[in-house]
């Protein structure tokens, strides 16, 4: 059975896209934000890889094209912020100053881990882009020495769990503007995020969308600074 997965050129993308639709069945009929359709499908891969004693390498071989996917559905999220591009200009300068808090707050948040638990620089870099998207997040551990794979982990985790508390979040700080929604989700929880901040409105969706795209550009640029004070 492995041998004749490992074969066949289409069966990482089968195993993919039936994983994440057990997982959103799992999450529809249990109601659970906790059972995240991601996270049970990210569950289900390893278990099915390990069983089987299927390579990690083969797997990612074979469903490389839902991995070539990411980048345009990244791009896709700037269809919304065209439809407030008004919006957005009108309050541009605010909506800026909050990206760079996100990505000020992630990046100290981080080296105040890292100093607290003493963590190497390994560890330290890995964890430094884990709330920008993995298309640009796992490309920066690895250059600045990281596990890239671990980054892609810890993004994902991100992302879920910056969904599953964004609602408590807003509600106990009392945020109810729904820009300043849009781009805490987007600046904190990359696309997972966004995910969420499209079922709120389509205000949060635009500025979460745009979120992601500064806060990225922004989190590559301040890395390789802030990398080096461990």
């Amino acid at each position: 059975m492995s041998d004749f997965l490992q074969n066949s050129a289409a069966w990482g993308v089968l195993l993919t896209l039936a994983a994440f639709a057990l997982g959103s069945v799992i999450n529809r009929r249990s109601g659970m934000a906790v059972l995240n359709p991601l996270l049970l499908a990210t569950v289900f891969v390893v278990v099915f890889l390990s069983v089987l004693g299927i390579p990690c390498a083969a797997y990612q071989a074979s469903a490389a094209p839902v991995s070539y996917l990411l980048l345009p559905a990244t791009v896709s999220l700037a269809v919304p912020l065209y439809e407030k591009w008004d919006l957005l200009c009108r309050n541009l300068a605010a909506i800026l100053a909050g990206i760079l808090a996100g990505v000020a707050a992630s990046l100290g948040s981080v080296l105040v881990l890292a100093l607290l638990l003493r963590l190497d620089h390994t560890q330290y870099v890995t964890l430094l882009p884990k709330s920008v998207t993995t298309a640009i997040s796992m490309d920066v551990a690895a250059e600045l020495g990281g596990i890239a794979a671990l980054t892609g982990a810890l993004v994902i985790l991100t992302g879920i769990v910056g969904a599953l508390l964004a609602d408590t979040v807003f509600r106990v700080f009392g945020i109810t503007d729904p820009i300043a929604k849009g781009i805490g989700i987007g600046s904190a929880a990359h696309a997972v995020g966004t995910a969420k901040a499209l079922q709120m409105g389509e205000v949060e969706g635009a500025m979460s969308g745009l979120a992601i795209a500064v806060a990225g550009v922004l989190t590559a640029l301040l890395c390789p600074l802030v990398a080096n004070l461990i």
